[in-house]
């Protein structure tokens, strides 16, 4: 499955367009499974009250073409909050099918998840280990082995009772297996 990323800058149509065929023609394929808009904000203006309404409008229509061309299997967006997502909900012709979000056991954006679940949206859980500082949790690690299991299979089987998709990050063969391993239930 090939998940790729616009640009967080990239807030005009002919832009995300050109970096749309320029993923395809990187990646060396005819089409990427899912593409996301990075962020509503350029990083340089990351929480700055402009939330690039427009910008991301016209992003997402260059995400909409190239979708309804077969370019794109999926669409979505990541870091998106309400605001954001209602912004494209009002204009699009294609709604938003994933919502990649910073969401683990210490971080739950709760009115967020809830509201993205209720449009439809998949909420996809980025660094549900928190970028490593669940691990470094007492708490966390306490609870994982009363369950009898690791820390980042607590966290990830966290998201997933939350009906969150869970990304965890490793290039190692045994935390794959081990990260995928997660069939207990928490009840605490």
């Amino acid at each position: 499955f090939l998940t790729t990323k616009l640009a967080a800058e990239l807030k005009s149509y002919d832009e995300a367009a050109a970096a749309i065929d320029g993923s395809l023609q990187k990646l060396g394929v005819d089409r990427i499974d899912l593409m996301l808009i990075h962020s509503p904000q350029p990083w340089r203006r990351f929480g700055d009250s402009d939330r690039f309404f427009e910008g991301n409008r016209e992003a997402w229509r260059a995400l909409e073409d190239a979708y309804q061309a077969g370019k794109l299997r999926a669409i979505g967006v990541s870091n998106f909050q309400t605001v954001d997502l209602d912004n494209l909900l009002s204009a699009c012709q294609v709604r938003p099918m994933v919502n990649q979000v910073l969401a683990h056991i210490s971080n739950t954006p709760a009115e967020l998840i809830r509201y993205t679940q209720a449009q439809g949206i998949l909420v996809e859980a980025y660094s549900p280990i928190a970028h490593g500082q669940l691990l470094k949790n007492e708490q966390v690690s306490d609870m994982a082995r009363r369950y009898g299991v690791s820390i980042p299979q607590l966290s990830i089987r966290y998201d997933l009772q939350l009906g969150l998709f869970p990304l965890p990050k490793t290039a190692n063969p045994a935390h794959m297996k081990n990260n995928a391993d997660v069939d207990f239930v928490i009840s605490d």
